[in-house]
């Protein structure tokens, strides 16, 4: 199983936490394959999901990052954004991404929520790509056999076989 981490590093200490713990989840998960994907912030993390996703390489992308409140209205937009483009890329490719990205009001709050304890955004995102991940493999498992069962039922129906 091959995972991936994209991380935005405008907030280095909180990136290195959030991976921290994402890296953590997947090791403990048993998977020996995670490659991390640095970009320059939460704004950029929709493409670098995109990219990983559509290489066929990885069984989900945890996006991690943060974008912490400030005077003007772009925090709105780089949050809003980041969580959209996250989410139109696992809907586009069926690849699972977690949105990993604390959206805070101050750094003690971003501190809180990046490592440790309850409050581990990184692991929690990787603990969501492994639950979507393994949810689609379940699905795709059966789905195999569900369509026998359903074509055994409609030939007896039609009295063939």
């Amino acid at each position: 199983m091959s995972y991936a981490i994209a991380i935005g590093r405008f907030y280095e200490e909180l990136a290195e936490r959030l991976e921290r713990g994402a890296r953590e989840a997947f090791a403990e998960a048993g998977c020996e394959a995670v490659e991390t994907f640095d970009v320059p912030g939460a704004f950029e993390l929709p493409l670098a999901a995109s990219y990983a996703a559509r290489s066929g390489r990885f069984q989900g992308v945890a996006c991690l990052g943060a974008v912490i409140r400030g005077e003007t209205s772009h925090y709105d937009h780089v949050c809003a954004e980041a969580a959209r483009g996250i989410q139109q890329v696992a809907l586009d490719t069926g690849v699972p991404c977690a949105f990993g990205v604390l959206t805070c009001e101050t750094m003690e709050q971003a501190l809180a929520r990046s490592g440790g304890g309850k409050r581990d955004q990184g692991r929690h995102a990787a603990e969501a790509v492994l639950r979507m991940a393994a949810l689609r493999e379940q699905l795709v498992a059966d789905a195999p056999r569900e369509r026998d069962d359903r074509q055994r039922g409609l030939m007896t129906d039609l009295g063939v076989g």
